[in-house]
Formats: structure tokens, sequence, C-alpha cells
């Protein structure tokens, strides 16, 4: 499907990284204001069943943004403020201590936060919770603890690695700003999720746990390994978690997730359906790190995630769960457009002054792949060029 451009120049694109081997899978969709410019996909989601822009993927961190979004819909009715401590709500959040490092016996050094957290610090990743696989002092504190089950709260209550609002470090904090939603609202996330984002949006395929129906069409995962993408084992949640995931959890779509992202590049509108005020959508675009520097993270767990370096040779921004470059990108996206992605190499990306939103989706680990990388660059590239060939009035 598309609008004023050639389908089969997409579809080329999509389907170059399948033939070499960089992707098992790939669907990918571009809107405009205008309207619909190319939604599709190639290869297989499963062998024997081909790839669709509606085949369920794992979209882990692209949850950030719809977290971030409840949150400005509290900030809006005057439910929650951005600069007010969140510990209040969440007695945890006043409770968690800054790991220091490791004395000479191998044990944790602890000490109090010389701030409180803000939900500020956990929408622009400056709270100082981070990953285990994006820190070295977590990595080493990780393996000083039993492993937590999947979905229990004990899983999130890692400590600081720096003093909030000191310096920007990717990590847990959005997952923490979901229960702040909770404490706020009295519901839990998916059930705000589903009532205040989700249906009035038609995102119905778009949940924490999938149903029966979507997991009928969900995407096989894969491991690049040795250069090699092997298949794993899918864990789909089976019951409700002690504690979702507002920071990594979500299952969607590529047709779904770009019915959120155009309610952003429509200024908070769907389809006539007003889920925030354009001067909140504007501030969840702004720059909000004072001077902070996005270094990006070497790894410390391969399996997870590659070293990832962020616009190098510019000094990006971050907004309210987005990355924002400062100049324009070698493959079109206009200075100060919004983006990220999700572990298994799903990204999307908001350009407000193009008019454009365009959402990629394959199933790869680890995070920041290289063939997955090229094979986005090679589509969002084939975007701007053909907005180009067109007009922009036309696109």
């Amino acid at each position: 499907m598309t609008r004023n451009v050639d389908a089969e120049q997409f579809g080329a694109v999509l389907q170059a990284p399948v033939d070499d081997g960089r992707l098992i899978g790939v669907a990918a969709t571009v809107w405009s204001r205008s309207g619909l410019v190319y939604e599709g996909a190639a290869g297989d989601a499963v062998p024997g069943r081909a790839m669709q822009p509606d085949s369920l993927v794992f979209i882990a961190s692209m949850t950030k943004a719809v977290t971030t979004v409840a949150v400005m819909q509290l900030v809006e009715s005057g439910m929650l403020t951005l600069d007010e401590p969140v510990g209040d709500l969440v007695p945890y959040l006043d409770e968690v201590q800054v790991l220091d490092g490791f004395d000479a016996q191998g044990n944790a050094v602890m000490r109090s936060p010389i701030r409180r957290l803000t939900l500020l610090h956990l929408l622009t990743h400056t709270s100082g919770f981070g990953y285990s696989w994006t820190d070295g002092l977590l990595s080493q504190f990780a393996k000083t603890v039993p492993q937590a089950p999947q979905g229990s709260r004990s899983r999130y209550e890692y400590p600081l690695v720096f003093d909030p609002g000191d310096y920007w470090g990717y990590g847990i904090g959005i997952d923490w700003a979901g229960q702040v939603v909770e404490a706020a609202t009295g519901q839990r996330l998916d059930e705000y999720f589903d009532e205040q984002i989700f249906n009035p949006l038609g995102m119905h395929d778009t949940s924490f746990l999938p149903g029966p129906a979507q997991c009928e069409r969900i995407a096989q995962m894969h491991q690049r390994t040795a250069g090699e993408l092997v298949p794993i084992p899918i864990d789909l949640p089976a019951e409700l978690p002690e504690m979702f995931s507002a920071g990594g959890g979500l299952y969607s779509t590529a047709v779904d997730f770009t019915r959120f992202a155009r309610m952003l590049l429509e200024g908070g509108t769907f389809d006539g359906e007003r889920l925030l005020a354009p001067s909140t959508v504007e501030l969840m675009a702004r720059d909000h790190l004072k001077g902070l520097r996005v270094t990006g993270w070497s790894s410390f767990d391969t399996t997870v995630s590659n070293d990832v370096s962020l616009f190098e040779g510019q000094k990006p921004g971050w907004g309210l769960s987005f990355l924002r470059n400062t100049v324009s990108t070698t493959e079109g996206r206009s200075a100060g457009s919004l983006f990220w992605g999700g572990i298994a190499n799903c990204y999307y990306w908001i350009d407000s002054d193009a008019g454009l939103t365009g959402v990629f989706v394959t199933q790869v680990l680890p995070f920041y792949d290289a063939g997955a990388l090229s094979a986005f660059a090679s589509f969002e590239r084939a975007v701007y060029d053909a907005r180009k060939q067109v007009g922009s009035e036309l696109f």
C-alpha cells in the first residue's frame, strides 16, 4: 500500500537484507501528515509463514514512549508534576541507595543519594538507574545477588549508579515511572494503557500479555551467533506480573505502533481522539538534559546488546523518552527529530519538520545489530529519497 510512491521500490529495499542474510523477516510502515506512504514486509515471520505488517513482535524499549505518554496525561490533569519527588507515591524511590563500588571483600558499598528522584529524572535517563548490561558496576552487582524471577518487583530493585541529575545513563528509570502511574491512578498499568492509550488509538494488537490470536501472528526471535541468525525460544509471559515492565515489556505490530507515532506527529491527536495537548507533545520533544552528554554505552552482555554509540560527531539531546539528533542525518532525518527502538532491533522515528514518521521492526538479538541497522538506514534513506522525487507536498 502506498501513496504517490512506487511500492516496489520500498519492497525491494526491505527484501535486500533478507536476500543477503542480514535479516529473516522485517516489516515497516511510513506515514506523512497527508496519509499512508508505505506499509509492507519481507521475509518470514516463522518458517512457512511470511512476515506481515501486522506480525506480532516484541517492541521492548519502544514501550518507554507509551509509558511517558501515560505520565504526561497525568501531568496535564494535575495528578503529577515532573519536578516534584516521586518517593511520596512509590516509597522505594526514596529508599534506593547509590552503589559507589565494592570493598576489598567484594561487598557492595552503598550510600544515600544527594537529591530525591523526580519524574523528570526517570523519563530522561538521568535518574542513576541503569541496566546490568550497560553499566559495569551493575554488571558486577548482579553477580552478587540472586537472580530475580521474571515479572517480579525485585527484578527492578537495583541500586543507582550515580546521583539523580548528575549524568545521562540508559536504564530502568521508566520502569519505575510505570509504578508512579499505578500509584497515582490506582490502576494496573495494562488497564490504564488500554483505557487511555490503546483503545482510543485502535491499538488492539498491543499488550504486555498477548492473547492466542496475536500469538498466531508472532515473529520468531533470532540471535546472531558467529555471524549466523539462530532461532531462539520466545519467552512469552503467561500471567500478570508483580510489576509491569513499563520500560520494555510490550508486544505490538508495525501497524499498531505507527498509530501511536502518528498521534505524536499530529501533536497529540489521532483520528479526532486527543490524547495530549500539542504543548505537551512539544515539551516531550524538547531536550531536557541541560548540557549533560548522551554517551551510549559499552555492553557488559553481548548476547543482549552490542556497544552503542549515538550520533557520533554531534551532541544529541534527550527528550521525554526520545533521542534527539541536533543536525540532519545522512539518511535525511531533520534536526530535532525523535528516535528510539527496542532491544530486538525494532526502531521508529518521528520527523516533525518533514511531517513523517516511520516504524521498522525485526526480531534479532543483540541490540544495535550491524545488519539490522544497515537495513533500517537503507529503508529510511529510501523514504527521504522518494520524498525528494515526488515533492514534499505530495508525499
